[in-house]
Formats: structure tokens, C-alpha cells, sequence
């Protein structure tokens, strides 16, 4: 009910790349060159890219672990998870399929193949050793590749220097410490360490039970960077995460599944900024490892990917700007499932080359031009393409986009028991029009209609013996809005979305709610000779939704979630106190998994 709302943190406003600036580089005596010109995302070549940013600051106050809880909050984006933390979790964007939403780690694609359609799961990502998690919203094929036909995440990481510590207890049940430290060497290296462990005790399903399905997870993120002038850096990433977890393979069933997940990735490349222009060259490597245990049987899941991209963004003068680049992505695969006596193994194979212009026709209207060609080794060669055009009229603003993107069969879907080499890649086409206008100074509001129309959908047939690419096409459609007040010391935003995404016969899609709304309020307390408290309150109402079960469809009932948090700075130490789903409601997403109850977190960070 609206009655029991009011909300936390205005949900990530920026539209900054992940460049570090000359003001932070010299304080830490870093040498860089001043850019007057700088050609990153905030250019006018990005007008029409809808993006939001969780920066480190916004994780650490949030009292969040786990990126899945930061995500849901996010207009326009919805989840299910398969139990609670730890467990399988995955992310709907504006009513598109869950495998539709590209995950990148530092700009470069690491969506699971060793999955049956290349999803990502969430459930794994903890957010202590992360910077920033970028959310770009819409069809972004053209700016990122295949797989981005409902958007893409984008988790960074990079060099912390504030030295910290920090541990989390969650109702006693689910616990998690961090450490963070930097060092700069001799020879000019600043070595960034960062670890965190995760431990959760929780039951999956939502039936009574007498055991509980916990999850275990290790990750360390170690960073690497040098200048070798003012111009010129090197940067190296070395990310490992292990989860361990069990879960009910179903609502009732009292025996669980074991799952033993490991996934790491290794990146090294140099940049290159100059007053008007920025090169970046990158080298990718990852892997995933999963194993399953299932009444005494193993089955196995392995992957690689190996990414080579290369690219040059440049601004010419006050009204052009340029990119383009390449892109060349391996992926190789093996599945040995002794559940159904089963081996697979195949590779793939892309090469994409990319390009954008802006150009600014004068102080009110920008013109923006993406465009790329994707030759993949089994459907040959593909383009998708985004215009944007953007008119600025005194406090208003307009932007209409119209955009293309595509999706590749998985390794699974082409080469597994029942996969087709044959298959076509499933397309999209989307058309945006957004509206922003600024009341005063401290009121403002935003509204993005969308349509995304689908084609050459990939699914099981029938017979369920096959993929097969299914006619007619499919529809999303919705409205997201948002109206933010800003006053001192504080900010209250309301924010909706109406979404109707369908099937090929007009049903409603599984897990899609078609209304969602939330309400956030932030305050800065400042109290005599104490330092300020954050004071934050949230409200998420998740419209009701059906639910496919494997048999028949699930009737899954509206929700409203409430979350308060505050916490204070005491001389570089953040302590926080933070309550989640207050009113203690009791739900599932999806059917038959539960979610968590009434809980309580303390935290404590402390830098040095």
C-alpha cells in the first residue's frame, strides 16, 4: 500500500564513464594530462544512452552484499531467485527475456556459456570487491554487441586506495567480511588487493522444512595499474569467485541439489588519452566451471572465452565526434550430465567491427549514430544499428531512438543433445521517445516510452526434442518515470513502471509484473558536535504476476517491500543499521522459492 512507503537513496542518477579524473589522479600523485575535450560517454556522440550508476559509495551506504539486491531497485528491471542469497538469481530488463541483458566486467562480455542460453546468474555477484555497476537500459546491440537486446550491466572494478576492513552480519544467518588494500611499488605499480567472503544459512523452498540451503562464496579482485607517461597506462584485472551452495529441487522436495560454481577472468590492456582523443586495447580471458551433484550423480558445465577489442574514440572540434573499433570473441564449451547420459562440446566464433558520430547541429539539437557488423562463425554476418536524436528547449528535453539488436544461440542451443547449428540468431527492433523536464532547480521529471518487437524467438519445439526459431514475433512494451525533489540535505523520488510483455499468443510472459512503482526518501540528519547520519527509507511494490512452473502456469500475488538503513561516518568508520522487508511479507519470486523475511543487518567499515 502506498501508505507504508517512502524511500531510500534517489536510484543512481550519472552519466559519467568509469575514467578516473585528473583531480583524483593528483591527489594520490598520479600524473595525467588535462583533457579539455574529453572523449568519453558524457560526449554528445552517447545522447540517447540510457544510463544508471551504483557508485561505491552508494554499495558501501546501501549495507548491500550482494548485487542482486541493488539491482531490483532499479526502475525498469525485475528478478527472481531461486531461494535467497547465494542462490540462482536473474535479471528481466523492460520485460525481456533474462538472457536478453549482456553482463560485462570492464566494458567486455562475460555472460555464462556453460549455461543451456548463455544467462548470467546474478546470485553470484557480491559486491565488496566491485567500484561501480553501470545499468545501460534499451536495445544496445550496436553499442555493445549480441545478447544486449534489453540492456547490459556493467561491474567495474579498478583501484581503490582507501585501505578498509569491513564485516556484515545479516539476522545471523547470512555473514560476509571484506578487505581492501593498495600499494604503489618501486618500479610505479599501484597494486590493489581486495577479498570478501560470503556465508548464508537459508531454506529455498517455500515449504516447511528442518533443513536449511546454505551458500558459501569466495572472491578476490586484484588490479594493476602503471603510467608509463603522462599519457599512457597500463591495466591489469585479475577477478576469481567460488560459490558453494545447495538448494530444493523443487517446493516440496526436502533433498537438495549441491552446486559447486567457479569463474574467473583475467584482463590486461593500455589506454591512451591525448587532449581530443582516447585509444583503449584489451585482452580478455575467462572461465566457468560448474558442477551439479543430483542423487549421487555429477553433471558438468565448462567454459572459455577468450576477447580481443580494440578501440578510438575521438573529439574533433565543439560540434563532431567519432568512434570505432573491433572486436573478436572465442567461446568453447563442454557438458558432461551423467542425469541424463549426455556429452556435449563445441566453440564459437564472432567478429565485430563497430563505429559512432555525434554531431551537435547547434546548442539544442544533437544527432547521434551507432552502428555495427557481427560476422559469427555459424549464421554469418549481422548488423544492427541505434540513431538518436535529441532537442533541448529551455527546461525540456526530448529524445526519440530507434535501435536494432540481436541474440546468437548459445553454445548449448547449437551444439548440445538437442541444439540445431542451423538456427538464426533472434532480432529485435525498439523504438524509444523520452521526456525530461526541470520544474525548478530541485524538482525534476523523466519519462521513457518503449517498444521492442521480437523475431526468430529461440525455443524448445513441441516435441521438446530441438530448438527451433518460433513464428510470430513477440511484443514489450512500457512507460518508466521518475520525479525527484531535491531540498537540503535531502532527495524523495517516485518512480513507476507499466510494462506489458508478451508471448507469441498475447499471454503474459512468465515472471514480468505489468506494474511496479517505488518510492525512495534520503536524509542527511546533521546533529551538534556529531558527525551526519544518513537516514534512508524505501517502498518497492511488485504488481502481481504468473509464473511457469514446468507444468502449468503459477498465479504469483502483488508484494509490498520495505527497507530502512542509517548510518554515520565517524572519522572515515561507516557504521550502518539496516532493515529489510520490514513488514516482514512473506513472498516468492519465482513460485514456490521464498524470499527473505524480516531482517536485520549491522555493519561496520573502517578505512585507514
Amino acid at each position: 500500500m502506498f501508505i507504508r512507503s517512502i524511500l531510500v537513496l534517489l536510484i543512481f542518477i550519472s552519466n559519467s564513464h568509469a575514467l578516473e579524473s585528473c583531480k583524483w589522479d593528483n591527489q594520490k600523485g598520479i600524473p595525467c594530462t588535462t583533457i579539455t575535450k574529453t572523449p568519453n560517454s558524457s560526449d554528445y556522440s552517447a545522447e540517447g544512452i540510457n544510463k544508471k550508476v551504483i557508485s561505491k559509495q552508494q554499495i558501501i551506504q546501501s549495507g548491500a552484499t550482494s548485487a542482486i539486491d541493488l539491482l531490483k531497485k532499479v526502475t525498469g528491471l525485475d528478478f527472481y531467485q531461486s531461494g535467497q542469497k547465494g542462490q540462482q538469481a536473474a535479471i528481466f530488463m523492460r520485460g525481456s527475456e533474462s538472457n536478453h541483458t549482456l553482463v560485462l566486467l570492464n566494458g567486455v562480455a562475460i555472460n555464462d556459456q556453460s549455461t543451456t542460453n548463455g544467462l548470467h546468474d546474478f546470485g553470484q555477484d557480491f559486491v565488496q570487491t566491485i567500484q561501480q555497476i553501470e545499468v545501460y537500459k534499451g536495445s544496445n546491440g550496436a553499442h555493445f554487441g549480441p545478447d544486449a537486446i534489453g540492456g547490459a550491466i556493467n561491474f567495474v572494478t579498478g583501484i581503490d586506495y582507501t585501505n578498509s576492513y569491513s564485516i556484515n552480519g545479516f539476522n545471523l544467518k547470512n555473514n560476509s567480511i571484506g578487505y581492501n588494500t593498495t600499494k604503489i611499488t618501486d618500479s610505479g605499480w599501484h597494486l590493489n588487493f581486495n577479498g570478501a567472503a560470503n556465508q548464508s544459512e537459508t531454506d529455498s523452498a517455500i515449504a516447511k522444512g528442518n533443513e536449511y540451503d546454505g551458500s558459501k562464496n569466495y572472491q578476490v579482485n586484484l588490479n594493476g595499474v602503471k603510467w608509463i607517461n603522462d599519457n599512457i597506462k597500463l591495466k591489469n584485472t585479475f577477478y576469481y569467485r567460488d560459490t558453494k551452495s545447495d538448494y530444493d529441487s523443487s517446493a516440496t522436495a526436502e533433498e537438495s541439489v549441491t552446486a559447486d560454481n567457479k569463474m574467473y577472468a583475467l584482463q590486461t590492456g593500455i589506454e591512451q588519452k591525448n587532449k581530443d582523443s582516447m585509444n583503449n586495447l584489451i585482452f580478455h580471458y575467462h572461465n566457468y566451471d560448474r558442477k551439479y551433484y543430483v542423487q549421487g550423480k555429477k553433471d558438468k558445465y565448462y567454459s572459455e572465452s577468450f576477447v580481443a577489442k580494440a578501440e578510438r574514440t575521438v573529439v574533433t572540434n565543439d560540434k563532431l565526434s567519432y568512434g570505432f573499433g573491433s572486436e573478436y570473441k572465442y567461446d568453447w564449451g563442454h557438458y558432461l550430465t551423467k542425469t541424463f547420459t549426455s556429452q556435449t562440446k563445441g566453440h564459437l566464433e564472432n567478429f565485430g567491427f563497430f563505429a559512432n558520430v555525434g554531431y551537435k547541429f547547434n546548442s539544442n539539437q544533437v544527432l547521434s549514430i551507432y552502428n555495427r557488423i557481427d560476422t559469427h562463425k555459424e549464421t554469418g554476418g549481422n548488423k544492427t544499428y541505434k540513431i538518436n536524436f535529441t532537442q533541448f528547449l529551455g527546461p525540456f528535453k526530448f529524445g526519440a531512438t530507434h535501435s536494432t539488436g540481436l541474440k546468437n544461440a548459445s553454445l548449448y542451443e547449437t551444439y548440445g543433445t538437442i541444439g540445431k547449428r542451423d538456427i538464426k540468431p533472434e532480432k529485435s527492433e525498439t523504438n524509444e521517445i523520452t521526456g525530461e523536464y526541470n520544474f525548478s532547480k530541485n524538482v525534476k521529471f523523466s519519462s521513457t516510452a518503449y517498444r521492442t518487437r521480437m523475431k526468430d524467438r529461440i525455443k524448445i519445439n513441441s516435441s521438446w526434442n530441438g530448438y527451433e526459431n518460433k513464428i510470430p514475433d513477440t511484443t514489450q512494451e512500457g512507460l518508466e518515470s521518475e520525479l525527484v525533489f531535491l531540498g537540503e540535505n535531502q532527495i524523495f523520488s517516485i518512480t513507476s513502471h507499466f510494462a506489458k510483455s508478451r508471448t507469441a499468443d498475447g499471454g503474459p510472459n512468465s515472471r514480468r509484473p505489468d506494474l511496479s512503482y517505488g518510492l525512495d526518501y534520503s536524509k542527511k540528519l546533521k546533529l551538534q558536535k556529531y558527525t551526519p547520519i544518513n537516514f534512508n527509507l524505501s517502498h518497492r511494490y511488485i504488481g502481481d504476476h504468473i509464473d511457469w512452473t514446468g507444468s502449468q502456469n503459477s498465479f504469483v500475488k502483488s508484494v509490498d517491500l520495505v527497507d530502512m538503513s542509517i548510518s554515520n561516518n565517524w572519522y572515515g568508520n561507516i557504521i550502518s543499521l539496516n532493515f529489510t522487508n520490514l513488514l516482514n511479507e512473506r513472498y516468492e519470486k519465482p513460485a514456490t522459492y521464498s524470499q527473505d523475511g524480516r531482517a536485520i543487518s549491522i555493519g561496520f567499515r573502517r578505512s585507514y
